[in-house]
């Protein structure tokens, strides 16, 4: 594709490349940094999700991650259209199989216990790279078969239809909503995720549905600055139109509350708002005022995204298989290391930013290498 593009415009490019990355950055370190605290009990607030109807800074984390897709999508579309059908389901699917399957044997590590394979059965099947992979994939085959307008369109029609799903099926209430009534059905509690106290999935199927149009949107936001350049007018109409959805975000919340968990439409339409407002800052201030000396740790992050996003999870989940004297190494480290010393808020804090600063040094040296692991 960049052959075809005249110098400018390959610096243009290269400069947009430079605030996705840095965006994708600093959503992979938020995320890093709130999978993993010291102690739940004694997290600061804005990084704890909000126990049900709400919002809080951590809510914005996931949705963030599935708008970059959707705005990296708006380079990589361009090469898939001249594929052709065939070449084009071929890459789609095989991507969406590998990120589904790694997310799936992320959640069956390490494998054993006991000395015993772990089983099937007690295997949950959705999570984030599953939702990540399938969100992927409609996004893709959406936005390869249908013009913009019929795209926004669909997107609106996803996020009424599921409203109506949601009060239709179900209610709003942990226990009777639609979202775990399909996930029962379809999967069985045991291969659901159990934080909530029941067996209940936050990235169940039904609520991949919303959050297609976090893709989508990150993809229309992608194509909109790639047509009008990196300019104030831009960076103002971004800021506009992340106001609108923010505002109609808030306005739906008032029949439709806005909650992260159900990923409800009103969720949808806040978190891409807030995302509009993020990107067109980061466009102003890394590639109108060429403010770049703090972004190349956030670059570091952006450009082995998936592989870090893994390896912090891989890591925390090694730190609690291995026992201590009776209690895993994670919480030996948290409350030895980190929370004896600086309190328990603190050292909760302390301890999330040593994960992510190790899972950093890990991409720093991949960096340094010019090792970039792409699916």
């Amino acid at each position: 594709m960049t052959d075809q593009l005249n110098q400018p415009n390959m610096s243009k490019l290269k400069n947009r490349y430079l605030s996705l990355d840095v965006f994708r950055g600093l959503d992979v370190a938020l995320m890093i940094i709130v999978n993993s605290p010291g102690n739940g009990s004694t997290t600061f607030s804005p990084l704890l999700h909000a126990e049900w109807n709400g919002f809080t800074l951590t809510d914005l984390v996931f949705p963030t991650f599935l708008f970059v897709v959707g705005n990296a999508m708006s380079f990589s579309m361009k090469k898939y259209e001249s594929m052709g059908t065939p070449a084009f389901f071929k890459k789609v699917l095989k991507r969406t199989a590998i990120i589904f399957l790694l997310g799936f044997l992320m959640y069956w590590y390490p494998f054993f216990d006991d000395g015993q394979l772990k089983p099937f059965s007690e295997t949950r099947v959705f999570g984030v790279l599953q939702r990540i992979a399938l969100c992927y994939m409609f996004a893709s085959i959406i936005l390869y078969f249908v013009k913009t307008k019929t795209a926004i369109w669909l997107s609106l029609a996803f996020l009424v239809g599921y409203h109506l799903i949601l009060i239709g099926f179900g209610d709003l209430t942990l226990t009777g909503n639609a979202v775990l009534k399909l996930d029962e059905w379809l999967i069985g509690p045991n291969h659901m995720y159990h934080g909530e106290g029941i067996a209940f999935d936050p990235e169940g199927l039904l609520s991949t549905l919303p959050s297609i149009v976090n893709v989508i949107i990150g993809y229309l936001a992608g194509r909109f600055i790639q047509n009008n350049g990196q300019n104030y007018e831009t960076v103002a109409k971004l800021m506009m139109f992340g106001f609108a959805l923010v505002f109609a975000g808030l306005a739906w919340d008032l029949i439709l509350p806005i909650n992260k968990k159900l990923w409800t439409s009103s969720f949808v339409l806040l978190t891409c708002g807030i995302d509009l407002f993020a990107i067109a800052i980061l466009i102003y201030i890394l590639d109108m005022k060429k403010a770049k000396s703090w972004s190349y740790f956030f670059e570091v992050f952006g450009k082995n995204t998936l592989f870090i996003y893994l390896l912090s999870e891989l890591f925390i989940i090694t730190l609690f298989a291995i026992d201590i004297n009776g209690e895993s190494l994670y919480r030996w480290i948290a409350d030895n290391i980190f929370i004896s010393w600086s309190g328990g808020h603190m050292g909760s804090l302390l301890f999330a930013l040593w994960v992510m600063l190790t899972c950093w040094a890990v991409g720093y040296f991949m960096d340094k290498k010019g090792i970039y692991v792409k699916v």
